[in-house]
């Protein structure tokens, strides 16, 4: 059986990570879990600890400074593949990312080199998002695909599975983005190594407790971005599969 890890990064997420850490235990018991801190102010990282102590499938990795999504991402990727896990689970711990899903996801993975839980191909939904808010994250991903000749619908969403094989032939070293673009870095590294990437339909829930990250500033910055590589031919282009059989029951 491949081995699993589902990666947490927080940053103040002390209110939402005990739930999500439970959700995800009971989602996928065979999973482990590695909470990567950013040396939150509100003892997320201690809570952590406890969490790790009253479960030997929950591991911490404590970085000193608060350096971005990317920069926590590619450390605990670094962090699992020296310990032989098959395939990593990106997943946010303010709850956005339902844990129940993550079972579909991982049935996808068996079959792809890289899923992602998409809000935008049919089945995918958003729940408790102002329309503002949708019109900014559905145009920035169809700006992002346009310019960089992408065919993946939702190349911002956050909620993926990397297989080991990937992230090796992902040259990572060479991932520039470690905030709001990192996702679509890493997607773009994907498709320029020629990996299986596949769609599968999620919903996306907006936080109910603690603050959102994510700024206007972060996202002009992002596609400020986008536009350099798109301008300077970092695109690339390849077919994308859709899973629709992947989506789980929802209410």
């Amino acid at each position: 059986m491949a081995q699993t890890l589902v990666i947490i990064p927080t940053y103040n997420e002390r209110d939402n990570l005990g739930p999500i850490v439970g959700r995800v235990r009971a989602s996928v018991p065979d999973a482990d879990v590695l909470v990567v801190d950013d040396s939150s102010p509100d003892g997320t990282g201690a809570l952590a600890d406890g969490l790790a102590a009253s479960d030997a499938a929950v591991h911490v990795l404590h970085r000193t400074s608060k350096e971005g999504l990317g920069a926590a991402y590619l450390e605990a990727f670094s962090w699992a593949l020296s310990r032989g896990y098959d395939r990593l689970v990106q997943l946010d711990a303010d709850g956005s990312h339902l844990p129940e899903q993550l079972p579909a996801l991982l049935a996808a993975a068996d079959s792809a080199d890289v899923v992602m839980g998409s809000r935008w191909v049919p089945g995918g939904e958003v729940k408790n998002w102002p329309r503002h808010r949708r019109m900014l994250s559905r145009g920035g991903s169809i700006y992002s695909r346009v310019l960089l000749r992408l065919q993946e619908r939702d190349v911002t969403g956050g909620y993926r599975v990397y297989t080991a094989h990937a992230l090796e032939r992902m040259r990572l070293s060479s991932v520039e983005s470690l905030g709001y673009c990192f996702q679509i870095d890493m997607l773009l590294h994907a498709v320029r190594a020629g990996l299986r990437v596949v769609e599968v339909p999620i919903t996306f829930v907006e936080r109910t407790r603690g603050s959102s990250k994510m700024s206007g500033t972060i996202v002009i910055e992002a596609m400020a971005r986008v536009t350099i590589w798109g301008l300077t031919g970092k695109g690339a282009r390849r077919a994308v599969e859709l899973q629709p059989s992947a989506l789980v029951d929802r209410d």
